[in-house]
């Protein structure tokens, strides 16, 4: 089946022509002949806490296939569901409703944002549920659901042992809601931490004499960084920076609630009640709180800051796909899995595949 598209964005270049799929996979690209809009891999994105009215931390399968085909609708093929710090009954409850099959996009294990995180850089995790390094803790969460991604603070006491346990099981390790210092950053990367959680926001601030861990990330090859470019969670400058910094290392994510692709007014995330108010998610009083951000509205901020369309893609797709280890999703290359997204000159999305097939909720 061939696309009838005029070009294809493949990893992170423009290749004018047509894209052929067979069986569910990438056959060709550059083929001539072609017709209008251009192919993208399908977004993936790793840190989101609901969309479409669904906030995963209470779904059901039912309430995950609704929110699955708004994502679609967003051009969104691949997601990880996360969750923020919660008492350890809720957290394994979220976590055993995490469906073990697509829901539209494909479901690529969840997150865990917390509860192992510094007191000092909360944000707006709710402090009587965080908890201190605890390896039996995390065994119990570990067994309730499919934790493939978990964001802690590396300078807490017991925490390099906890990374040791997450790298021994094959979890990608983040580090994010800390007060950690650059050398306490880099032995948790020597350790095998290899991501960094929405990257200058909830960490220790970036000082010319004191780093911290977001200079660390920036300066440290291999650690890729997440960028939540909403305009309200990172200044223009600093997203800049970030991005000038750590080429092929800059992860967007959404980091959306539930209220993403629905609208303002009273919402819930995870244990915690929050406000959307012109667009801006805040806690009641006041503390930023996620997003109503879509990954599509993330690719097109960071072409006006100064990306081209083809990085920005990657930065959407590829990027955030290697750094859940599934390099098979996220690009177009040949004997890649066909999902993607035809877009036209504005980005706005035209058709959706998944495993080369268009998703029954789009139909």
């Amino acid at each position: 089946m061939r696309l009838g598209v005029a070009a294809a964005i493949v990893d992170g270049v423009a290749v004018r022509g047509d894209v052929e799929v067979e069986d569910g996979r990438v056959a060709a690209v550059g083929i001539g002949g072609g017709g209008r809009g251009v192919a993208v891999p399908g977004f993936v994105d790793l840190h989101i806490h609901g969309f479409g009215g669904v906030d995963f931390a209470s779904a059901d399968v039912g309430e995950y296939r609704r929110a699955g085909a708004a994502l679609l609708e967003h051009g969104v093929t691949a997601f990880r569901p996360t969750f923020v710090t919660a008492p350890e009954d809720e957290l394994a409850a979220s976590l055993r409703e995490v469906p073990d099959e697509d829901v539209g996009p494909r479901v690529l294990g969840c997150h865990l944002e917390g509860p192992f995180l510094s007191p000092a850089r909360l944000g707006m995790h709710p402090a009587d549920a965080r908890r201190d390094p605890d390896l039996s803790l995390l065994e119990r969460l570990l067994a309730a659901g499919p934790v493939v991604h978990m964001t802690l603070a590396p300078e807490l006491a017991g925490a390099l042992e906890m990374l040791d346990a997450l790298v021994e099981r094959g979890v990608v390790v983040a580090c994010g809601h800390t007060n950690a210092t650059a050398a306490e950053a880099h032995a948790a990367f020597d350790r095998g931490a290899s991501h960094v959680t929405h990257l200058f926001n909830a960490m220790r601030p970036f000082a010319h004499r004191d780093p911290g861990i977001a200079g660390a990330a920036l300066a440290r090859d291999g650690v890729t960084v997440e960028l939540i470019l909403d305009g309200n969670h990172v200044a223009d400058d600093a997203a800049r920076v970030a991005w000038r910094a750590a080429p092929g290392r800059v992860a967007l994510v959404s980091d959306a609630i539930a209220a993403a692709g629905v609208g303002d007014g009273r919402w819930r995330l995870g244990a915690v009640d929050v406000e959307v108010r012109d667009g801006v998610v805040r806690r009641l009083d006041g503390v930023l709180a996620g997003s109503v951000l879509t990954m599509r509205e993330a690719v097109r901020n960071l072409v006006r800051l100064g990306a081209t369309l083809e990085a920005a893609v990657d930065a959407a797709t590829r990027v955030p796909a290697r750094t859940a280890r599934r390099p098979e999703l996220g690009t177009l290359s040949p004997g890649a899995v066909a999902d993607v997204v035809v877009v036209d000159d504005s980005l706005e999305i035209e058709r959706v595949l998944v495993g080369g097939e268009e998703p029954v909720a789009l139909q």
